[in-house]
């Protein structure tokens, strides 16, 4: 998830009561609560470190036991520096844990994922329930937050006794938050079930994913492979919705030849396609040879400005491979 919906989670969580464990725990959340975006600096290194480095170490169960000792540690060396910073070290240890949990709990929502268990396991995890930035999650938290304090402003301007300060509000937009995934679980567990009850171009699925749409929660962005495409569609579920895979945006796979062969052997394929979970290659001829493209079609259906990776193989006459590479693109093949 974006920083914004860490942040505001643990602010809701300070005031829904943890603050009454510890002293500075609010700080303490925000703290182990957004430790581990700092992986977003590989960013800079360029896509070959971002691969490597986002989602992986400081979002494994390893990493976040070593952010929440880390934090503790931080916090309660410092108050013993300032003593009015002065925590104790279980509550403390208790508050970052919380923190740290509930950001790697989140972050297993979208469909990005994780690197649960590395450095034991390269393997991803993805719930696939919930957008990178999910404005919905956003705007319960902000509401809950942020409706309180109006209240006591106006309460203070007509000279009534202000209320305590917004845990009710903080508790509420939480049971929201908990409420809305639990009801897109159900409802990504219907996409999935439609996806894979139909044929595509008279092709049964192999494998299917739905990933909700920012805009509204009834239409889920679905991603199909057949033996011979993979296919982008719109998963209605609103009342009264029909689906219809015929109106799918069909992705065909390239023919097979000696180029994509050699391509898809390459390291930076074989690197690349770790991850990927709905590949998609593409074959042109450029100059005496060829260039081959691979797209995670996951990503297809992704908001402009959303990039994510693809990897790019350069062959010559002979097929053979002369350059690779990783790069940045645009989500949509268009």
């Amino acid at each position: 998830m974006d920083p914004v919906t860490h942040a505001l989670t643990s602010i809701a969580l300070g005031r829904a009561g943890l603050n009454r464990i510890s002293r500075m725990a609010t700080p303490m959340l925000l703290v182990s609560g957004l430790a581990a975006d700092v992986d977003w600096a590989t960013r800079l290194a360029g896509p070959r470190a971002f691969l490597h480095g986002h989602r992986t170490a400081t979002h494994s169960l390893v990493g976040t036991v070593a952010l929440v000792v880390a934090a503790t540690a931080g916090f309660w060396i410092a108050g013993r520096k300032v003593p009015k910073f002065a925590v104790n070290i279980f509550p403390a240890l208790l508050i970052c844990a919380i923190g740290a949990g509930l950001h790697l709990l989140l972050d297993l929502l979208n469909g990005y994922g994780v690197k649960l268990m590395w450095p034991f396991s390269a393997k991803w995890y993805a719930w696939d329930i919930a957008d990178a930035v999910d404005a919905w999650i956003i705007f319960f938290l902000l509401a809950g937050l942020l409706l309180p304090e109006l209240f006591r402003l106006v309460l203070e301007e007509i000279g009534s006794k202000p209320r305590k300060r917004g845990q009710r509000g903080a508790i509420v937009s939480l049971v929201l938050v908990a409420l809305f995934i639990a009801g897109r679980a159900v409802a990504h567990g219907r996409a999935i079930a439609l996806l894979d009850s139909r044929e595509y171009r008279g092709q049964a699925p192999l494998e299917v994913a739905a990933f909700p749409q920012p805009a509204t929660p009834l239409i889920w962005s679905g991603v199909v492979e057949t033996d011979i495409a993979v296919v982008n569609v719109n998963v209605p579920l609103g009342p009264g919705a029909v689906f219809d895979p015929d109106v799918a945006e069909v992705h065909f796979k390239p023919e097979e030849s000696l180029a994509l062969k050699n391509a898809v052997k390459s390291a930076t394929a074989v690197e690349f396609l770790s991850y990927v979970r709905f590949p998609l290659a593409s074959v042109e001829p450029r100059g005496d040879g060829f260039e081959v493209r691979l797209r995670d079609m996951r990503f297809a259906s992704e908001l402009p400005g959303r990039r994510g990776i693809i990897a790019v193989i350069h062959l010559n006459a002979q097929s053979l491979v002369i350059d690779e590479r990783l790069e940045f693109d645009a989500p949509s093949m268009n």
